[in-house]
């Protein structure tokens, strides 16, 4: 297959400022979009903000001879987000890809989560793909093409202990790509969604020894192809994490038909709704 390339594109990565969004603006770079580097620069519990990490993945992009541009505008805000996207327009004139990256962390076991800490994280996962999204999908639909990659997480596709903020966010992200996907369709774009295992300042403290496997470089290659021309998948979600890729999809079993349902009628046949050899997912049925 030949090289997938992006000469003549432009691609905004936010949260680019370390982790999983530099590489993605790095290789972005290094195969030849120009870049909008996106990060606020603050902690990874989203306190302070700085240039100079986005400046400084600008710096790595110029030296290797590539093309971009730092932006330290805030995803969490409407302002913020089209902010962005007008850096894009005024130094490039035209946006095709979006990588919604940015997120901090608030975690805390259900019963300690304040409503602060609810509020902070969706303000930054879901909130600011909104922002930026929707500052950008007018440009989109009227070049009749674009490709967006969200960022969700196995958090909020299976759950895990003292995230419940993090998880909706995230699962937010995966119900918005689907309304895009159809919503964009028509004016050639496409959104897809990864749920990426790597090794970055958000997860380094919790993934031990485990995590010297996860390089954030290994989950690159499928936010590259999923913001290529070539892809033809939207509305995909895929597992992407020390070199393996699966495909996660909400599947609906072949369930029960019975016009005279009680709650004695579901109790009774809970096991066969509950089974799984036979489901319908987005294109077709399926057999597991």
């Amino acid at each position: 297959m030949s090289l997938l390339t992006f000469d003549n594109q432009v691609a905004i990565v936010t949260g680019a400022g370390g982790g999983l969004g530099r590489c993605h603006a790095v290789e972005l770079a290094r195969r030849g979009a120009r870049v909008v580097v996106n990060d606020l620069g603050s902690t990874v519990h989203g306190a302070g903000a700085s240039i100079s990490p986005a400046q400084d993945v600008v710096d790595e992009i110029t030296a290797a001879g590539g093309t971009a541009i730092a932006n330290g505008d805030s995803v969490a805000t409407e302002e913020g987000g089209a902010a962005i996207v007008s850096a894009a327009m005024e130094a490039f004139g035209q946006v095709d890809i979006l990588v919604n990256n940015a997120g901090i962390l608030r975690d805390a076991a259900f019963k300690n989560m304040t409503a602060e800490q609810v509020e902070a994280v969706i303000s930054v996962h879901l909130l600011g793909a909104f922002n930026v999204t929707r500052a950008v999908w007018p440009i989109m639909r009227e070049q009749n093409y674009g490709r967006i990659v969200q960022t969700t997480s196995g958090t909020g596709l299976f759950g895990n202990f003292g995230q419940a903020n993090y998880g909706a966010a995230k699962m937010g992200l995966v119900g918005m790509m689907h309304v895009l996907a159809i919503e964009g369709a028509r004016n050639g774009i496409a959104i897809n969604a990864i749920a990426p295992i790597a090794r970055t300042r958000m997860t380094e403290d919790i993934m031990g020894e485990a995590g010297k496997t996860m390089d954030p470089e290994l989950v690159t290659p499928v936010v590259i192809y999923l913001s290529h021309r070539d892809c033809d998948r939207t509305a995909h979600i895929y597992s992407v994490g020390a070199g393996k890729v699966s495909r996660v999809f909400i599947g609906v079993t072949e369930g029960v038909e019975n016009t005279s349902l009680t709650a004695e009628s579901v109790a009774a046949a809970i096991e066969l709704i509950d089974e799984t050899k036979s489901f319908m997912v987005r294109g077709g049925p399926q057999t597991g």
